[in-house]
């Protein structure tokens, strides 16, 4: 399986963001997608920025990622 994680742009150099995952900053390429701004949220996989998304689409995934990631730690 997969997984395409949302993350918030931080800061933009060319084709490269800083992008914070819930406090993990990682750099992002962003040579998939073309008008991205710092503050956007973006879905990243495998070091890509894949999608723009808004703010309530990626809190609701992140909320949903924390939900599931709390039943894999009580299991």
């Amino acid at each position: 399986m997969c997984l395409a994680i949302p993350g918030k742009v931080l800061k933009i150099d060319g084709q490269v963001a800083a992008v914070d995952f819930g406090g993990a900053r990682r750099e992002v390429k962003l040579d998939l997608l073309k008008n991205v701004h710092e503050d956007d949220y973006v879905l990243v996989h495998a070091g890509y920025a894949i999608q723009v998304l808004d703010e309530t689409n990626a809190k609701e995934i992140l909320s949903s990622w924390e939900e599931v990631t709390r039943g894999v730690a009580g299991a």
